[in-house]
C-alpha cells in the first residue's frame, strides 16, 4: 500500500517550499508557490478541521488545486529533484506566512461581518 494522502501532500508542499526558494523557479511560479506553501504548511487551517465536512475542504480541495496550479508552472524535472529532496527530508518545515494569511483572512471575514451587524442594529 502506497503512502497516505497526507503525507504526499505534505511531501508535495514541502517541495513547493523548496521550488520557491530555488533560483531556477520562474517568478510567477515563485509567488503561486509562496502562497501554496505558506497555507499548506500553516500550522492553522482556514476552516478549523473540527467543523464537518466544511473543515476538510481546504485538505481535499484548496491545497490540491494550488500544487496543480504551481505544478503547471515548474519545470517537471525542477519540480522532480525538489520531490526527492522533500521525500527524503523527515522534518517538515512550518509556516508562519501562512500563520499570518490564515489570521488575516480571519480578521478580514470578521470586521466585514461585524460591519454587517452594525448597520443592521443602527
Amino acid at each position: 500500500m502506497g503512502p497516505s494522502l497526507v503525507h504526499r501532500l505534505h511531501v508535495e508542499a514541502h517541495a513547493v517550499w523548496l521550488a520557491v526558494r530555488d533560483p531556477r523557479t520562474p517568478l510567477p511560479a515563485r509567488l503561486v508557490g509562496v502562497f501554496v506553501a505558506a497555507y499548506a504548511l500553516s500550522p492553522i487551517d482556514l476552516i478549523p478541521d473540527f467543523i464537518p465536512l466544511l473543515g476538510v475542504i481546504d485538505d481535499i480541495i484548496l491545497i490540491p488545486a494550488g500544487l496543480w496550479l504551481f505544478e503547471r508552472m515548474v519545470p517537471d524535472t525542477l519540480l522532480a529533484e525538489h520531490r526527492a529532496v522533500a521525500e527524503r527530508e523527515t522534518r517538515r518545515p512550518r509556516s508562519g506566512l501562512g500563520l499570518v494569511i490564515v489570521l488575516a483572512i480571519w480578521a478580514l471575514v470578521a470586521w466585514i461581518a461585524w460591519g454587517y451587524v452594525a448597520t443592521r442594529w443602527d
